[in-house]
């Protein structure tokens, strides 16, 4: 972040409370505050807001847990005033927490001075934001950056990208992994293995063959000259949090070499210190082809990127076969740009070793957890029942955000500077969780 852009967003931060800094009416009172008293009515309470909700929204997510209304650090408050201590962190995405004072500031700032120009123009924050990616990624001499508003769309990128690794018309293969989850836009869906997502919207686009996780043999055996490209996320989130070893990830980049074939790694979920690195995939030792980007890298504002390494691959997307038209706007790459400045001056990277160590250690103390998976503040537990979807229920009651990917188990993604009281908390708290978890199934049963 430029020294211009950080000392110009920090002499606005006093302008008013997180959410609501920046230009003032006259009579002192926020803008933004006055603009969502036209709409919304303060008064209400979770359920009035849920009815509105389920006559207004698709149900495409089902029914909202809770209605939040207000965050800070890491904790959010409902419509009915309860507090939670969010261990989901949007599902990795609020990295710095909920209206972090910075990033607040840099985004009312950039706001009020530049908001939009379409893709026919840039901005002096798409280039920095580019810049510092290929840097933070390491990225060698030729590399470049495409941004997008999200993470499948990040990926939706990535597949054409891996489309026109297709030169002599024979590369018609794209490899996946069981258990994988790229996205829900057609191309991402195809690249995705849930059979229950995908089948309502099949025919998918073709090619995308499936193989067995973490399987080196089957992997070896699936890419051969016809395979233009292998997608891996270096540890499944939705699959339960489960790792690719860095074994695995080298002997991707062998194979993928051999054959001319793309290596391209999703780390829309595990990138952006989520592991306490830059990149889950970085101990591997590995120059993948392309990594796709998103959730934590605006710190809560939507923002997705694909990174492509070296010229060749740079080359393979050419004018007019790729566009968005927000991608790379001024105030998502400002949002970036403070989210990686804070975490770079901030001590994040290091916290997320330490805090996310202390949990697991302490998760793996627990009598009723049969495993714990992933690194940072990535992590997967598994209980010894079916209990988990009960469990998120009953950690919502004692005011935990939580998720279960499966019936065993949990995930947690919290915000990278969650500190070590606030995990004791939820250590503390987790054998009533179970216990409760567990009557609650069992009368469920009867």
């Amino acid at each position: 972040m430029s020294t211009e852009l950080s000392h110009s967003a920090e002499s606005r931060s006093s302008d008013g409370g997180p959410g609501v800094v920046g230009h003032r009416e006259a009579g002192g009172a926020p803008i933004a505050a006055e603009a969502a008293a036209t709409t919304l009515v303060s008064q209400s309470s979770g359920a009035d807001w849920l009815a509105r909700y389920s006559s207004s929204l698709m149900g495409v997510f089902g029914t909202p847990q809770r209605v939040l209304v207000r965050g800070a650090g890491c904790l959010v408050w409902d419509a009915d005033g309860k507090e939670y201590l969010d261990l989901l962190g949007g599902i990795a995405v609020n990295a710095l927490g909920h209206a972090h004072p910075f990033v607040t500031s840099v985004i009312s700032s950039q706001l009020a001075t530049l908001g939009h120009v379409s893709n026919f123009f840039t901005s002096p924050t798409q280039i920095a934001l580019a810049e510092k990616l290929l840097a933070l990624s390491k990225a060698p001499a030729g590399s470049k950056v495409f941004f997008a508003n999200s993470g499948t769309e990040a990926n939706e990128a990535a597949f054409k990208l891996a489309r026109r690794n297709n030169s002599d018309g024979k590369r018609t293969k794209i490899i996946a992994l069981e258990g994988a989850f790229h996205g829900r836009t057609m191309g991402a869906l195809a690249l995705t293995a849930k059979e229950a997502y995908r089948a309502p919207f099949e025919p998918l686009p073709g090619g995308v063959v499936h193989i067995p996780f973490g399987d080196i043999e089957a992997l070896r055996a699936a890419v051969d000259d016809s395979t233009a490209a292998v997608f891996l996320e270096p540890i499944q989130g939705e699959a339960g949090v489960r790792p690719l070893s860095a074994e695995y990830l080298q002997a991707a980049r062998e194979v993928t070499t051999a054959a001319g074939a793309l290596l391209i790694l999703d780390e829309v979920q595990t990138g952006i210190g989520r592991t306490g690195k830059w990149l889950a995939s970085e101990d591997a030792g590995i120059v993948p082809d392309a990594v796709t980007l998103a959730k934590g890298l605006g710190g809560g504002f939507p923002v997705g990127a694909l990174v492509t390494f070296g010229s060749t691959t740079s080359a393979l997307l050419t004018a007019g076969q790729h566009g968005t038209t927000f991608g790379g706007n001024p105030v998502a790459t400002a949002a970036a740009l403070a989210t990686l400045h804070a975490i770079e001056s901030q001590g994040v990277l290091q916290n997320v070793f330490t805090v996310g160590n202390h949990l697991r250690e302490g998760l793996a103390a627990i009598e009723a957890v049969t495993e714990v998976r992933g690194e940072g503040l990535l992590i997967g537990f598994d209980v010894n029942a079916d209990i988990a979807p009960a469990m998120v229920t009953a950690a919502l009651d004692a005011g935990f955000i939580i998720n279960s990917p499966g019936p065993r188990t949990i995930r947690l993604a919290p915000p990278l500077i969650l500190t070590i009281d606030q995990a004791d908390r939820f250590l503390d708290a987790l054998p009533t969780l179970i216990a409760t978890a567990t009557a609650n199934t069992a009368k469920d049963a009867q």
